[in-house]
């Protein structure tokens, strides 16, 4: 089944702010070779495609007494929408219910890394759903309808926009999604990889809810922000360079006296290693003047190779004091096709 759809306070929302400012652009880095995806396996959009002007990001607790119950829960996410894009995920906690589902290898629940203080009504949940539309009234339509066996956990809503609350330039260095065989290498999971047979044209989704202290970083002179983060703010590109897809070689500045040793897209830069490119998405929120922040989204193949690699080398960067990761969550997009989203998995 296709559904119409369209295509940080004080401590350390680290990748987070990848989908604020940007990662540099990397050089070429060993990845894994693709698998073409049979023509039957389909992929849901909402990933690939263009974020929509308004999101809203909620996450559920499924009560379902069985799988057919799942089922119809599902089905019910599954009904088209005129301009709205659906896109459901799974977390791991929905594979420890006694559904009998096999449980995508990567899949766990999110830790807590370097400064977060995640708190447990914003994290987690058995299944993730983001809508998309060009108006808020066409998203609230579809979340109005009934959704059988769903308790909502939590719920926010974000907007895209090309500068983050910060002011910079937002997905400056996201890999090309035009690129298929790039998006085969970074974003999708393929037929092959270690993963049970229904994972094969999913993705893994990270969703990082990031309170950032706008007024302590608005106080910043501009030169302080732009070192904090190691672009120009006007223009997005790298400190030093002119285009903002420009590619850095930071071995020239070893003493990062153009781009700083503790800047965010120096730390967030993919070195030469094991580590996968991952596409991020950002969506700036705001619940009251003094809760204002970040949804940072990222997609990819493999969440150790992609997110949590990136993460953990942005411990200590200077941006951390001016953002707080407060939840989220792991997630992993099933394949589309079939009658629902997520008939592969029950199948």
């Amino acid at each position: 089944m296709h559904v119409d759809r369209r295509a940080l306070l004080l401590g350390g929302a680290g990748v987070g702010l990848a989908g604020l400012a940007g990662c540099a652009t990397p050089a070429a880095a060993p990845e894994p070779p693709a698998v073409a995806v049979p023509p039957a396996v389909a992929r849901q959009p909402g990933v690939v495609t263009p974020p929509a002007a308004e999101t809203e990001f909620v996450a559920f607790d499924v009560t379902a007494p069985d799988r057919d119950a799942l089922a119809e829960a599902l089905r019910a996410l599954s009904v088209p929408a005129a301009g709205v894009t659906v896109t459901v995920a799974v977390g791991a906690s929905l594979f420890d219910r006694p559904f009998g589902l096999a449980r995508p290898r990567r899949l766990t629940r999110m830790p807590p890394f370097r400064a977060d203080v995640l708190d447990a009504r914003w994290c987690h949940g058995d299944l993730l759903v983001q809508v998309g539309a060009d108006t808020r009234e066409r998203i609230d339509a579809v979340l109005a309808r009934p959704l059988p066996h769903l308790t909502p956990r939590w719920r926010l809503a974000g907007t895209q926009r090309d500068r983050n609350p910060f002011g910079f330039t937002e997905g400056a260095g996201n890999p090309d999604t035009a690129n298929a065989e790039l998006m085969d290498r970074c974003v999708w999971v393929q037929p092959g990889d270690d993963e049970p047979a229904w994972c094969a044209g999913g993705t893994y989704q990270v969703v990082r809810l990031i309170r950032l202290a706008v007024p302590a970083w608005e106080a910043e002179p501009a030169h302080v922000q732009e070192r904090v983060i190691g672009r120009h703010k006007d223009t997005g590109a790298p400190l030093g360079r002119t285009a903002p897809d420009a590619v850095v070689e930071f071995a020239a500045d070893p003493d990062g006296a153009v781009i700083p040793l503790d800047a965010h897209i120096r730390r967030a830069y993919p070195r030469a290693g094991r580590e996968r490119r991952i596409l991020r998405r950002g969506h700036a929120y705001r619940r009251d003047p003094a809760d204002v922040g970040q949804i940072f989204v990222c997609f990819q193949r493999d969440l150790e190779l992609g997110f949590a690699t990136v993460q953990r080398r942005l411990a200590g960067e200077a941006l951390e004091r001016y953002v707080r990761t407060f939840g989220g969550g792991y997630y992993f997009v099933p394949p589309g096709g079939g009658d629902f989203i997520g008939e592969a998995m029950l199948a």
